[in-house]
């Protein structure tokens, strides 16, 4: 933020001094002829000075908001999101993650104990698709039990998802759109995807996605020519020539 607020100042120091330069030139020329070329090679400089600027300020800012999208992150270490567990009239969330967790991931040492808040996200929308449950647990490594036994919900309706900040979510949503559900996960509020040589790559940002997504474009093999369409065969030299001397014998 300190390096933000000294870029913001310098900018507006050199600006002021450029503005009253310029000014201070303008009335020199007053009822005189100004040169053009001399207009010109200002007007150039200042544009020079007024993109760097921007673009350092867009890089500081760019800079600052995955500095305080990390702290967010990391805010949500100890959390999960559970979807698919059906709403009941004035239910206990924090017994139903429970029940969920025993019955569903076998860990039997888990109790209410464990959770340290939870509730249901968003409204009710009158819809009978139940809201996910965002649960916070108390202790970082019950949550990576819950987290790496998740493969056993398979065929119950009720899956685990990271609750990852609303940056990381929209990227990885449209890492799913791009290369599909089964090439990219989240592991520790990190986003990872297969690449087009078959190798894990981290993606954080959404141009780290376009790299991915044009270099598998480029490394897909294309086809040329038409497929009905064969080259037709040339008759071996030898068989041509026995051929002739037959029709040769015959004519004789």
């Amino acid at each position: 933020m300190e390096a933000l607020q000294e870029t913001l100042s310098g900018m507006m120091t050199m600006f002021q001094s450029r503005m009253s330069n310029f000014e201070a030139e303008l009335k020199k020329s007053t009822g005189t002829t100004y040169s053009t070329d001399t207009l010109a090679e200002d007007f150039i400089l200042f544009k020079k000075f007024v993109v760097e600027s921007l673009s350092c300020l867009q890089q500081q800012m760019k800079s600052l908001a995955q500095g305080m999208d990390n702290l967010e992150m990391r805010g949500r270490r100890k959390m999960l999101l559970i979807h698919g567990v059906a709403e009941q009239a004035k239910e206990d969330t924090v017994q139903l993650v429970a029940e969920v967790v025993r019955c569903h991931l076998k860990l039997a040492d888990f109790s209410t104990t464990n959770v340290g808040r939870c509730h249901r996200m968003g409204r009710q929308a009158g819809t009978s698709k139940p809201r996910p449950i965002v649960c916070k647990l108390r202790d970082v490594g019950v949550r990576d039990s819950i987290w790496f036994a998740k493969t056993k919900l398979k065929g119950t309706g009720i899956t685990v998802s990271e609750f990852l900040t609303t940056n990381r979510h929209q990227l990885f949503m449209a890492a799913r759109d791009k290369v599909g559900v089964n090439r990219c996960w989240t592991k520790q509020g990190h986003i990872y995807v297969l690449g087009a040589d078959g190798s894990r790559q981290r993606l954080r940002t959404t141009e780290d996605l376009v790299k991915i997504v044009v270099g598998k474009e480029t490394s897909t093999p294309q086809r040329t020519g038409s497929p009905l369409s064969s080259p037709s065969p040339t008759p071996a030299p030898k068989k041509a020539r026995r051929a002739a001397a037959i029709a040769a014998a015959k004519k004789k």
